[in-house]
């Protein structure tokens, strides 16, 4: 049976029972071994055997993946690697908020009338300025605002 070899190489090895071979050539010179520096000893030479470790395939899950990214499913935010690419939207609500912000300060602290204001926030809501800079010339050309340098 063996047992003892069997626990004491699987233990040595840190690896479980059913992976320890012994080859039946070598069951005599085996069966001797009763102190793990023997089974040591017996594991170097190459007497007892150590299996490597099987793994699960996933040449099946790959093949399902792959049929799915072909119809465009697991494409999603969380799917992708790389540099971080912002969407349209979170572009465009990024950007308003900004001009309306910096449209609001200038009315706040008297910097533009009301009527402007609502002129210019009404022109952002429009698509017409691409960046608070873009606001900031146009106010300047308009004669609304005076240019800081």
């Amino acid at each position: 049976m063996m047992r003892l070899q069997r626990r004491l190489a699987s233990q040595v090895k840190g690896v479980g029972r059913n992976r320890i071979k012994f080859p039946v050539s070598q069951l005599e010179e085996i069966e001797d071994a009763l102190t793990r520096a023997q089974v040591k000893r017996l594991i170097k030479d190459g007497v007892i055997v150590v299996e490597k470790k099987r793994g699960i395939s996933s040449a099946r899950l790959k093949e399902r993946k792959e049929k799915q990214r072909k119809k465009s499913e697991r494409k999603g935010p969380g799917s992708r690697k790389g540099k971080r690419r912002e969407g349209k939207k979170e572009r465009w609500v990024s950007t308003i908020r900004k001009v309306r912000r910096y449209l609001r300060w200038l009315r706040d602290n008297g910097r533009i009338p009301r009527e402007v204001y609502r002129d210019y926030y009404d022109k952002s809501k429009g698509g017409v300025f691409k960046s608070v800079a873009d606001v900031r010339r146009s106010l300047v050309s308009s004669g609304y605002l005076k240019e800081v340098t």
